[in-house]
């Protein structure tokens, strides 16, 4: 079954040009094996959005730069993948990562949502007082975590006020967004603390202003943990960066009355955005990939100079790769153009409310002047005409967008293939590395790494021979 999955698979990817890629690094809890990862993803010739992992190798020894860089190529020799087809790799922010690939001679980008992390963590730590609400909200989650009375306790207040039994969620400090769903937790449940606190003892308790902190904190936040949603899905791809950062550069600089005590956060959330993602714009793999994008375009980017530097840079990528032909405008002279599908007046009664991130989001797109264009099969002027034209709805796909529209604009189709297969975050590693960890446990702590390899292939692969 193994050796048929692998040469499905091969025959999939023997004839895609450019493929993006995502790696990561773990090591057992249970038994002394590490392993790293490599994912692939690419655009079929239909524009369908694939994936599908080319290995989880035994990774024994010394994790640096020149180790992992030659793991990565064998990883690739074995798949018959020349480095000229690998359009970039997704990784995590270490230094031996970021060697790796140097020395590999590939591009790469760091995780997006481990960026966002370090963001939001900078924010949540910038101000003393909510650091200190969330460290009391911590201590209670764990006093009915690790107390089997206390929550028993508790399951009996929340039944005694008629409410839905609910554990307290546990944050993870590696992960913010778990942070994010404590607190909500903990809001939920205040009545029930409240009325718990009366005839039991807390380690501690939350007063009436970090209470107001939390549900405050837990405002400024939500937008970040909407994002980090979006960008984890399978879905998300490097076009989806730069306007994730205008959208959150909008939200943090607007000014609410609802701001007092958290003022601080906000302003250092504001700075943090703006230092990590200083040159986001200036990033070709993200600039393109957001111009290629029919829900974006040019509408996001903040700054004149980079929008100009990104389209010389997408028009020089469509000149150089020479694609048009004559006999495909003259078939696109033949075919009937599809418009993309825009929301009709039903779905924009019955839509549920935005949040304030698809607000802000949708409001930018309101704020740029569409012009009209005439057709023709040069480069430059496809690329004029595309991006004059009006963009798709947010909840639409780009990928049967560009499946619709390649006849019509052939050059950025073709190109579209390349920046749109790039996820912008390394999740598919870690979704790995979890299937991994179900599979080497402590009933199964004496698997070798080759079993495991071949079992964790086999688990995520074996749908390719469905489709």
């Amino acid at each position: 079954m193994y050796e048929k999955v692998c040469e499905h698979l091969s025959q999939e990817l023997r004839d895609v040009d450019a493929m993006s890629f995502t790696t990561d690094i773990w090591s057992s809890e249970v038994c002394p094996m590490s392993m790293l990862s490599l994912t692939v993803h690419w655009l079929d010739r239909n524009h369908t959005r694939r994936s599908a992992v080319l290995q989880a190798k035994n990774f024994p020894g010394a994790h640096n730069g020149d180790t992992i860089s030659t793991a990565i190529k064998a990883m690739l020799d074995k798949w018959n993948i020349p480095l000229n087809k690998v359009h970039v790799i997704l990784r995590d922010n270490a230094s031996n990562m970021k060697k790796a690939m140097e020395k590999m001679g590939v591009c790469s980008l760091g995780c997006f949502a481990h960026t966002l992390q370090l963001v939001v963590n900078e924010g949540l730590l910038s101000q003393r007082s909510v650091s200190d609400a969330i460290a009391n909200g911590r201590q209670i989650v764990k006093h009915f975590k690790h107390s089997p009375l206390a929550y028993s306790r508790l399951y009996d207040v929340q039944l005694q006020m008629q409410m839905q039994p609910k554990r307290l969620q546990q944050d993870v400090r590696t992960r913010w967004n778990s942070t994010y769903l404590m607190i909500q937790s903990l809001l939920e449940q205040k009545r029930v603390l409240g009325a718990y606190v009366v005839d039991y003892d807390l380690p501690t308790t939350l007063t009436a202003n970090q209470w107001a902190l939390l549900e405050k904190t837990s405002t400024v936040l939500e937008p970040f943990e909407e994002l980090t949603r979006k960008i984890s899905s399978s879905t998300a791809s490097t076009a989806d960066v730069i306007p994730a950062i205008t959208v959150l550069k909008r939200i943090l600089t607007k000014e609410d009355e609802a701001d007092a005590g958290i003022k601080t956060m906000k302003k250092t959330l504001l700075q943090a955005v703006k230092q990590r993602f200083d040159s986001v714009e200036d990033e070709p793999l993200y600039a393109l990939a957001t111009l290629l994008d029919p829900r974006y375009k040019d509408r996001y980017f903040t700054s004149e100079t980079s929008t100009k530097h990104a389209k010389d840079a997408l028009l020089k990528e469509l000149e150089d790769r020479g694609l048009t032909s004559t006999a495909g405008a003259a078939e696109a002279s033949q075919r009937p153009e599809k418009a993309p599908r825009m929301e009709t007046a039903a779905e924009a009664v019955a839509a549920p409310s935005k949040s304030s991130f698809m607000e802000a989001f949708e409001q930018i797109l309101e704020e740029s002047v569409d012009a009209g264009a005439a057709s023709s099969s040069s480069p430059a002027v496809q690329l004029n005409e595309y991006l004059a034209e009006k963009t798709i709805t947010a909840s639409d796909s780009p990928y049967n967008y560009w499946e619709a529209n390649k006849h019509r604009l052939p050059d950025l189709a073709a190109t579209a293939k390349k920046y749109l297969c790039a996820p912008c975050t390394s999740v598919e590693s870690e979704r790995l590395f979890s299937t991994v960890s179900n599979t080497v446990n402590d009933k199964r702590n004496r698997l070798t790494a080759d079993r495991t390899e071949m079992l964790v292939f086999l688990t995520k692969n074996l749908s390719l021979l469905l489709k």
